[in-house]
């Protein structure tokens, strides 16, 4: 059998992983602040996952210099990638940086760097939560 490398992955499939890592902190966080209602939830939820929300959170992490040079290379591994589906929502070079976040969290995640997710995560809880 194969050792598994994360490393080797493309970035589509590490946003793939991130995608859902991010997304389980941002309910947690959510259902942690007594937000319960379905409507309420999904309506709060997309604050801190929509790709507008995610780009402005990579331009926050360059900002404050939180960032590895190692996460700034998978960033950019899902930034360029290339996928079939198109963003319903906003444009293009927006979703691409979504991506590239997504593709943090997945490259953390999956090389077993959970205090570094856990870190990313709450940082993107706070500056999204100082925003709405």
């Amino acid at each position: 059998m194969t050792e598994f490398r994360a490393d080797l992955l493309n970035g589509i499939a590490l946003a793939y992983a991130g995608d859902a890592v991010y997304e389980v902190f941002v309910r947690d966080y959510l259902l942690s602040q007594g937000i319960t209602k379905p409507g309420e939830l999904q309506k709060t939820a997309v604050k801190f996952v929509s790709a507008k929300a995610q780009a402005f959170l990579i331009s926050e992490m360059k900002k404050d210099d939180i960032l590895t040079e190692e996460e700034l290379v998978y960033f950019k591994r899902g930034r360029n990638a290339h996928s079939k589906t198109t963003a319903k929502n906003t444009d293009v070079v927006t979703y691409r940086i979504s991506t590239g976040f997504e593709a943090i969290f997945g490259f953390n995640h999956l090389t077993h760097k959970h205090d570094r997710v856990a870190f990313l995560a709450n940082y993107c809880l706070e500056k999204i939560s100082e925003q709405i």
